[in-house]
């Protein structure tokens, strides 16, 4: 029999109602036998997550300062959830122990932890599953550097003879014994280690939206969801910030071959989207639209300069180059003319070396003119569609015109894969909304 890792973010089981809707998701297929859970997300809006709360308590220890009200918040959060499901069960003996740990020694991840750890335990109770601590098979070394290939050995070794079991994200040890995270999210990254360890068929990550959305829906109004992309799709828009999972949790699947399903826990019928190798066949995929999705990021500076015969003078760019790099700084885009070439940087990164900048490259390269232009967006249109198609650049430009918004700088890598587009920020919003329309609702009609 195959098997299914699924993962379960916050907002997943957030109370006792989501752990209902979890446990029918899970008994409604035999092969999701591994689970992996986040720790109880917001119920509401102005709600605050378990994990949140648990970094309030381990900052007013380090203070010296009394945290049993916040603390009675929590252990009251989980009681109420195993009052409403019917539980026989109770934490009393890990809440005594973490109150302990954190007045002794309040460790941020340690605390941090522990809402993936008491929600897993929560968890197996109900679905009648066996625990797994995560911090006796997710292994990081002293410096806090995942240490992958001891990992996945642990993780095969303990489930091996386990028909099913429910593993907390978001954690795990070090070789000294000392609890140590992932950041924020990072229970996806969990879910796809166990998936390679168990060579799963399908990697589910169950989240509060039916998948991978065309373009930020706060944005453009109701986009359309991705049915299919590819990895390296995939990463080219969350580059830009577009993202329903964690980043790092792509390369332990990729590397084993195994999809990724993103669903809806609220809406299970929807098919999500699907994560694919990017050797998948396409050719029972219907041809939907030209473009994959729809990023974009503020933030971004360029670095213009101009020196007449730029072209013949060897070495300019790599003195150019060389001086981003004595300043710690690495560029995003480097388009080029004969006699110019624009640079783009992180706006925060250059601030504090923004005048080392300048002189170090008048001296190196003497240029005729050299200026700073902050308030850059960065804008990817990303499809591995485009590659096959004639004249996406020229309708990308022609919603641009249309909308009459200058196009600053464009890229466009060798694979074709990705189109790179620099405006105004101000201008970025409007930006996606006619590209989409250009792409993504003209092409319905």
């Amino acid at each position: 029999m195959g098997n299914k890792v699924v993962k379960f973010g916050g907002s997943s089981l957030a109370d006792a109602e989501q752990f209902r809707k979890v446990a029918n998701i899970i008994k409604s297929d035999n092969k999701r036998r591994y689970v992996v859970p986040s720790a109880p997300g917001k119920r509401f809006p102005d709600d605050i997550k378990i994990t949140d709360m648990l970094y309030k308590c381990c900052e007013l220890a380090g203070s010296g300062v009394d945290f049993s009200e916040e603390f009675e918040i929590i252990r009251n959060r989980y009681n109420e959830i195993i009052a409403n499901l019917g539980l026989d069960m109770d934490l009393e003996e890990d809440f005594d122990r973490i109150v302990r740990e954190l007045k002794a020694r309040p460790a941020r991840d340690y605390s941090a932890s522990r809402g993936e750890y008491l929600n897993g335990k929560v968890l197996a109770k109900y679905l009648g599953f066996n625990f797994v601590d995560a911090s006796e098979v997710i292994i990081f070394d002293t410096k806090g550097t995942l240490l992958l290939d001891e990992t996945l050995k642990a993780v095969r070794s303990k489930l091996k003879n386990l028909e099913n079991a429910v593993i907390p994200g978001f954690y795990g040890r070090t070789t000294e014994g000392v609890i140590k995270t992932f950041s924020r999210g990072g229970s996806d990254v969990t879910g796809s280690i166990i998936a390679n360890a168990v060579r799963a068929d399908i990697y589910e990550n169950w989240t509060d939206v039916s998948g991978f959305l065309v373009a930020d829906p706060r944005i453009v109004e109701n986009p359309d969801v991705i049915n299919v992309i590819t990895y390296r799709e995939l990463r080219e828009l969350a580059y830009m910030g577009a993202s329903v999972l964690h980043e790092d949790a792509i390369f332990p699947v990729r590397s084993a071959g195994i999809p990724i399903n993103i669903r809806n826990t609220n809406r299970p019928e929807d098919d999500g989207t699907m994560i694919v190798s990017d050797d998948y066949d396409f050719s029972k995929e219907s041809l939907k639209h030209t473009i994959t999705g729809i990023a974009g990021r503020k933030g971004f500076s360029t670095i213009n300069i101009e020196k007449a015969m730029m072209n013949s003078e060897t070495g300019f760019g790599m003195k150019v180059l060389k001086v981003l790099y004595d300043n710690g700084l690495s560029f995003e885009h480097m388009p080029s003319g004969i006699d110019t070439m624009s640079i783009t940087v992180d706006s925060a990164k250059l601030e504090p070396v923004r005048e080392k900048v300048l002189s170090g490259i008048r001296r190196e390269v003497k240029p005729d003119n050299i200026e700073i232009e902050d308030g850059i967006a960065l804008l990817a249109i990303v499809g591995r569609r485009m590659k096959n198609t004639r004249g996406t650049v020229a309708r990308i430009f022609a919603s641009m015109a249309h909308a009459r918004i200058n196009v600053k700088m464009i890229d466009q890598g060798s694979s074709e894969l990705n189109v790179i587009i620099g405006v105004s920020e101000s201008d970025l919003a409007e930006a996606i909304r006619r590209i989409y329309d250009m792409f993504i609702n003209s092409e319905k009609q």
